[in-house]
């Protein structure tokens, strides 16, 4: 039994706090009323390793792994353990750095019609009528097994949607056998490690996301956490803020 002991008057008193978990937080929302880290890798030009910039975080390092809520680091080299509960890509409108306020204009679905409207520039960047640019986005929602299991958000765009597809297909790739023949299980069965690696092209280096599988969820209770942040998001009681996890200054 979870329970603290404390002296009070001169006597014992006992809480089982188990008993009462989550009073209180009935009426909070992820994404409204919690914040939803991000877990991004940082680069040469995050302002996480600019010791002249305001967000510097001590010990901050290209190529290491960033959560954004609690300001913690890891090593890039080591990686990180995720169980991934659900995938949703979308089209995120920005405006250009130095006028926009730090956040989206507008999230569009991948199916939006207004991705269409869009055309390449010499950057690369799709472009609106309306002069903004569309960031074409792969939402990877995972539990986050650092530590105790929480919930956080891994965002993959550019060069690392090809990342994304990799994972995708290893999940999808995945088959157990049941009582009916072979099936597909579930994203949030098997956990995967995350670690960094530096990659290149024509246009620069930058570090990005290596995915590898570790091997199925052995616990009922972290599979059933991963399974009930699932059915948050499908839900639509999950609100991510772009925002508050920024752009990135790499074009990669």
């Amino acid at each position: 039994m979870n329970q603290v002991t404390t002296k009070k008057e001169g006597a014992l008193a006992t809480f089982d706090m188990e008993a009462d978990a989550n009073a209180g937080s009935q009426n909070m929302e992820q994404g409204k009323d919690l914040a939803l880290p991000f877990l991004k890798v940082l680069g040469q030009l995050s302002p996480e390793v600019n010791k002249m910039n305001d967000k510097f975080i001590e010990g901050a390092e290209p190529g290491m792994i960033y959560n954004t809520v609690t300001n913690k680091l890891y090593d890039g080299k080591k990686g990180i353990d995720v169980i991934p509960v659900f995938y949703e890509r979308q089209y995120i409108e920005w405006q250009d750095r130095g006028a926009s306020q730090g956040s989206p204009v507008a999230i569009h679905n991948a199916d939006s019609d207004i991705v269409s409207t869009a055309t390449r520039d010499k950057s690369y960047k799709d472009r609106l009528p309306n002069g903004n640019y569309l960031e074409n986005t792969a939402n990877h929602y995972v539990i986050f097994m650092n530590g105790h299991p929480s919930t956080a958000l891994i965002s993959m765009k550019a060069t690392q949607l090809k990342i994304s597809r990799k994972w995708n297909s290893m999940m999808m790739g995945l088959k157990m056998q049941g009582k009916n023949g072979l099936f597909t299980p579930p994203t949030y069965s098997h956990i995967y490690n995350l670690k960094t690696i530096q990659m290149s092209n024509d246009k620069g280096t930058w570090f990005g996301w290596d995915v590898s599988k570790v091997g199925p969820v052995e616990k009922k209770s972290v599979y059933e956490l991963s399974k009930n942040f699932a059915t948050q998001i499908s839900k639509g009681k999950v609100e991510v803020k772009h925002g508050t996890e920024k752009k990135s200054n790499s074009p990669y």
